[in-house]
C-alpha cells in the first residue's frame, strides 16, 4: 500500500518543505488504507465465524434427527425380539430394570410413551442405539395395532418413562392420575426456596496444621472441606468464606488481622477438568474475594501459605505438594511471583517469615529445618544443623520467640531453640512431650505454650522454658494439633480428632465444635424434633442438636458405622455397620436396646416403617431384611428375607400404608415388596399408585428427573423430599448439593447448585419442619447445616 501510494505522486521537482507536506501526505493516506483493509479483514472474519456457527448449529440439529430416528427404529427392533418366544426378554420380572448388562457410560436418555413426539438426544452410545432401535418396534406396532392385546399396546396404555444409565434401560411407571397430564417436554420450574448455609460440624485437624487462629472480631477462623469457617463463640454465630472449589489445606492471618490467604487442593469438576490447586486471598469482614495467586503454578495442593511480617505483609510464601516441594514467594497484590526453589524431596510440613527479617523464610518437615535467604528472585539455602544433638525423624511445627529465636517441636518430643541469625541450636529442651509435638504458640506476654501428640497435654512454659503448667486433652478428643491465643487467659485447641477446644490453664477444656474423623454416610432426622443422629466409619455415633450445633450424646460402636434410622417415636434408633451387624439404640440413655447380624455386607439401609411396626434392612448382600417391631422399638423379630435383586441394595422408601416398601440397587433396578412376608411384588396394577411416606430412591418416577445429562449411575448418592411434599434435594459425586421443585419427573430437571463439601456428598435430608437441610460429606467427614429460605 506504501508503495502505491507513492506511485500517484506526481512526478514534479519541489523543495523541502513540499516534500515534507507530501511526505505527511502519504503517511496519512497510507493509515487510512492500512485502517480500511484492517476493517474489511474484521468484517470478512465476522462473517466467517457466524457462517460457521450456522453450520454447526445444522449439524447438531441433524444429530438430533438421526439419534430420533435411531431412536424409534431401536424401539420396533426391541419389542419385536421380546415378543418371540425365544427372546432375550422371555421369563423376566415385570418390574425389573436390569436390561444389558455392558458398562459403557452413556448418556442418560429418556422414553416417554405417551407422547407421540420423544425427546431428541444429542448423542447416544452404540449400545444404547441397540436398544432404541428395539423400542422403535414397539412403539410403532402399538400404532397400526392400537386393538390388539399384544404386550406392545398394552406398554402403551400402562405409559411409562424409561431412561438409561450405564447403558442399562431404567423404567419408571406413571402413576394413573398422571398419565393424562404428564409430558415429558413439559417446562419445570426451579424450587421457590433456596438454602443458605448456616453452619458447619467439623474441623480439619486429622491432616492440617496451623489452621486456627482468633481475629479481633473476637471469631476463630478455620477450615472443613472447602469451607473457611469465622466461628463467633461468644455470639454463638458463623459466618463462611465460601471462595474454595475443592479442600482447603492450608490458612494465614495477614499482619492487619483482617486479609487470609487460604490454599487448596487440585481437584475435578463433573465434566472431568481440572481444578487447579491455588491461593485465595480474601477479606474477613466482606468475605470478598481479593486475589487468585498460583492458577496453573502450584502442583497437587498447596500445603503451605504465610504472609511475611516485617515489612507490612506485602510478600507471601507458600508450598505445593508436588515431588520437590516448590516453596515459591509473592508480591500477592500484584499477583506477581518473586521467587522459588525446590524445597525438598521429602514432605514440608510449615514454611514461616521471620518476624523481623522479611528475606527470611523458615520451612520444616520430614528430617530437616532449613533457613532460606531471599534475595532478588532468587533463595538461598542454609541447612540446620543438629550437631551433637538427636536428630529427630520429622521437624513438625516452627514458632519465633520474642527475640527472633526460633522454637521448634519434633516427632522425638524435644524442643529445640535456634539463635536468631544462624541455623544452630543454642537451647534444648529434652523430652517436653511423650511423642511428637504438633504445635507451639508464643503467647502476647512471651511465654510459650506447646501441645503434644501422644501424650495429648498442653504444656505452659515461661520465657526460659520451664515448665509453669499443663492440662491434658481428654482421649476422645485425640492428640493436640494446633494451639491459638485467645482473650487473655485463653487457649484454642485444635484436635487430631477434629475437635476445637476452648481451654484455661490449670485444667479447664471446654469442646466448642466436634466431628466425624472419617468417611460419613449414616444420617436421619427425629422425627419431631430439631435433631439428627450420623454415624460413621469412625464407629462413633452422634445425636446433634440444631440449636447448640453440639453433640447431645455420643457413642462408640464396635463396628465401623454407614446408615441410621429413627424409630416414628422418636425412642430408638437403629444403626447399621459395615459388618452385617445393626444395633438398636435408646435416643434419651444412648443405651444398648438390641444387636442382630444379617450377613456380612454394609448394612447400606435402615428404616422404619411409617407405623413403626416393620424395619426394613438393606444391605450390600442384594437382600432386605424385614423386622417386625414391637415394644415401642424394644423387640425385633424376622418375617421375611427380600430376594430378587442382583446386586447390592441401595435404597428404600416404604409405603405411607406400611404395606408395601421399593428399593432401588446397584445394578440400578428398582423392585416392589410385600412388607408382611418380603414377597416381591411382580403386578404393577399392585403398587402403580401407592403414596410413599418418604422419596429416597434415587430411581422413581417422581425423582428421575435429578439425574444430569451424561451421568454415571453411582454420580448420585441420595435423594431427599421435604416434609410438605414441594422440595427435592440431592447429593452428588462432585462436593455439591442440588436443590429441585417436587415432583421432579421432567428429564434433566433444573435445580439451584450449592458447594461446601469437597468430596462426595454422601446424605441429605429435611428437619422434621422443612426448615433445615442437613448434609454430610464423605471423606471430607463435615455435615453442613443450610437454611431452607
Amino acid at each position: 500500500s506504501l508503495f502505491l501510494s507513492f506511485a500517484l505522486l506526481p512526478s514534479t521537482v519541489v523543495s523541502d518543505g513540499d516534500t515534507n507536506k507530501k511526505l505527511q501526505m502519504v503517511l496519512a493516506t497510507y493509515d487510512t488504507v492500512s485502517a480500511s483493509s484492517n476493517m474489511d479483514m474484521e468484517d470478512r472474519v465476522s462473517h466467517l465465524e457466524q457462517r460457521l456457527q450456522l453450520q454447526e448449529d445444522e449439524i447438531q440439529l441433524l444429530k438430533a434427527a438421526l439419534a430420533d430416528a435411531l431412536r424409534r427404529l431401536g424401539y420396533c427392533e426391541e419389542h419385536n425380539q421380546g415378543m418371540q418366544p425365544g427372546g432375550s426378554h422371555a421369563g423376566r420380572r415385570p418390574l425389573a430394570t436390569t436390561g444389558s448388562a455392558a458398562p459403557t457410560k452413556g448418556l442418560g436418555h429418556f422414553k416417554h410413551e405417551l407422547s407421540p413426539f420423544p425427546h431428541f438426544r444429542k448423542s447416544m452410545s452404540t449400545e444404547q442405539l441397540t436398544l432404541v432401535r428395539r423400542e422403535m418396534a414397539a412403539e410403532s406396532r402399538s400404532r397400526t395395532t392400537s386393538s390388539s392385546s399384544s404386550s406392545g399396546g398394552k406398554r402403551w396404555m400402562d405409559g411409562y418413562v424409561r431412561m438409561f444409565l450405564r447403558g442399562r434401560p431404567v423404567t419408571m411407571h406413571i402413576p394413573d392420575q398422571q398419565r393424562e397430564s404428564y409430558s415429558i417436554d413439559q417446562k419445570v420450574a426451579l424450587p421457590d426456596h433456596k438454602l443458605k448455609l448456616q453452619w458447619v460440624y467439623g474441623y480439619r485437624g486429622r491432616d492440617c496444621r496451623s489452621n486456627l487462629y482468633l481475629l479481633p472480631t473476637g471469631e476463630i477462623v478455620y477450615f472443613n472441606a472447602s469451607v473457611v469457617v469465622l466461628y463467633n463463640t461468644e455470639e454463638q454465630q458463623q459466618r463462611h468464606y465460601l471462595g474454595h472449589n475443592d479442600d482447603v489445606k492450608c490458612l494465614s492471618v495477614h499482619p492487619d488481622m483482617v486479609t487470609i490467604a487460604t490454599g487448596q487442593v487440585a481437584g475435578n469438576s463433573k465434566d472431568g477438568k481440572l481444578l487447579a490447586p491455588h491461593v485465595r486471598v480474601w477479606d474477613s469482614v466482606s468475605l470478598n474475594t481479593l486475589h487468585v495467586l498460583g492458577m496453573g503454578v502450584f502442583d497437587r495442593a498447596v500445603t503451605c501459605v504465610a504472609f511475611s511480617k516485617s515489612n507490612g505483609g506485602t510478600f507471601l510464601c507458600a508450598v505445593d505438594d508436588a515431588n520437590d516441594h516448590i516453596l515459591s514467594v509473592w508480591n500477592w497484590q500484584k499477583e506477581k511471583q518473586l521467587a522459588d526453589v525446590k524445597c525438598s524431596n521429602d514432605s514440608v510440613l510449615a514454611a514461616v517469615f521471620h518476624p523481623m527479617d522479611t528475606n527470611l523464610i523458615v520451612t520444616c518437615g520430614k528430617s530437616h529445618i532449613n533457613f532460606w535467604t531471599m534475595e532478588g528472585n532468587t533463595l538461598t539455602k542454609r541447612q540446620g544443623l543438629f550437631e551433637k544433638h538427636e536428630k529427630p525423624k520429622y521437624v513438625l511445627c516452627v514458632a519465633f520467640a520474642e527475640n527472633g529465636d526460633a522454637i521448634t517441636g519434633d516427632s522425638s518430643g524435644n524442643i529445640y531453640i535456634w539463635a536468631k541469625g544462624g541455623n544452630r541450636i543454642s537451647q534444648v529442651v529434652s523430652g517436653a512431650h511423650e511423642g511428637g509435638i504438633f504445635s507451639v504458640c508464643v503467647l502476647k506476654d512471651g511465654t510459650m505454650v506447646s501441645g503434644g501428640g501422644k501424650d495429648r497435654k498442653v504444656v505452659l512454659w515461661d520465657h526460659d522454658y520451664r515448665k509453669q503448667s499443663e492440662m491434658e486433652v481428654g482421649d476422645s478428643f485425640g492428640p493436640v494439633r494446633a494451639l491459638a491465643e485467645g482473650k487473655p487467659g485463653e487457649l484454642f485447641i485444635g484436635t487430631t480428632k477434629n475437635a476445637i477446644i476452648r481451654a484455661a490453664f490449670p485444667d479447664t477444656l471446654t469442646p466448642i465444635v466436634q466431628g466425624h474423623t472419617d468417611e460419613l454416610w449414616g444420617l436421619d432426622i427425629h422425627p419431631s424434633m430439631e435433631q439428627f443422629v450420623t454415624c460413621s466409619q469412625d464407629k462413633q455415633v452422634h445425636l446433634w442438636d440444631t440449636n447448640s450445633h453440639q453433640p447431645l450424646w455420643s457413642k462408640t460402636i464396635e463396628d465401623p458405622g454407614r446408615s441410621a434410622g429413627f424409630h416414628p417415636s422418636g425412642a430408638v434408633l437403629a444403626v447399621g455397620t459395615m459388618t452385617g451387624r445393626w444395633l438398636v439404640l435408646d435416643t434419651d440413655t444412648r443405651d444398648l436396646v438390641s444387636m442382630h447380624t444379617d450377613g456380612n455386607e454394609i448394612i447400606s439401609n435402615v428404616k422404619y416403617s411409617p407405623d413403626g411396626n416393620f424395619l426394613a434392612v438393606a444391605s450390600h448382600d442384594n437382600f432386605v431384611y424385614i423386622y417386625a417391631v414391637t415394644e415401642n422399638g424394644r423387640k425385633y423379630s424376622r418375617v421375611g428375607k427380600c430376594t430378587g435383586h442382583s446386586s447390592f441394595v441401595t435404597h428404600l422408601d416404604w409405603s405411607k400404608d406400611s404395606k408395601y416398601l421399593v428399593t432401588n440397587s446397584g445394578d440400578y433396578e428398582i423392585l416392589f415388596w410385600e412388607a408382611s412376608n418380603g414377597k416381591h411384588v411382580t403386578n404393577m396394577d399392585t403398587v402403580r399408585n401407592l403414596e410413599w411416606s418418604t422419596s429416597t430412591c434415587t430411581l422413581a418416577f417422581n425423582t428421575f428427573g435429578i439425574w444430569p445429562d451424561g451421568a454415571d449411575g453411582t454420580d448420585i448418592n441420595a435423594v431427599c423430599r421435604s416434609h410438605d411434599g414441594s422440595l427435592l434435594a440431592s447429593a452428588d459425586d462432585f462436593g455439591k448439593v442440588h436443590l429441585f421443585s417436587f415432583p421432579c419427573s421432567q428429564p434433566r430437571a433444573p435445580s439451584l447448585e450449592y458447594g461446601g463439601h469437597s468430596s462426595h456428598v454422601t446424605n441429605v435430608a429435611f428437619l422434621h419442619d422443612n426448615s433445615h437441610l442437613i448434609s454430610t460429606g464423605g471423606k471430607d467427614t463435615s455435615i453442613l447445616q443450610w437454611v431452607v429460605a
